[in-house]
């Protein structure tokens, strides 16, 4: 995928770490190792602030065996034809993107692949709104 005509990842931008306790995980890593709290939703999710980076802190959702590793969130732009790209190649597709949230300024979209090792990797891209 050296070719500029394709799409590329641009580089992590979120990391999820499987909690079983919202409470807890934001207070030991929000108060105890003093990571900003960017914002959270109780009672399945707190999101920090590590420089240019998310850390999401999630209760189970989904899949058991997807809380078993940390899920790293990559970056990339138009996200349907990196999705394209990856399914050409033979990569299973857990989950097409599909819009994940709407933020004040982007529209935050989310699909999820499996690799190799059948290890959960999100892509993610914030679309300009109406982009969409």
């Amino acid at each position: 995928m050296s070719s500029s005509n394709n799409p590329k990842l641009l580089g992590v931008e979120q990391i999820a770490i499987a909690i079983s306790d919202l409470d807890s995980a934001v207070d030991f890593y929000h108060r105890k190792l003093g990571i900003p709290l960017a914002f959270d939703v109780p009672p399945n999710l707190a999101f920090l602030l590590l420089g240019d980076n998310r850390l999401m802190l999630t209760t189970l959702q989904g899949e058991p065996k997807d809380h078993h590793t940390s899920v790293i969130y990559y970056q990339t732009v138009d996200i349907e034809a990196y999705f394209s790209s990856l399914s050409s190649m033979g990569i299973t597709i857990e989950r097409a993107p599909q819009l994940a949230a709407k933020m004040p300024d982007h529209d935050l979209w989310i699909g999820f692949i499996r690799d190799p090792d059948d290890n959960l990797v999100g892509i993610m891209e914030e679309k300009q709104p109406g982009n969409s």
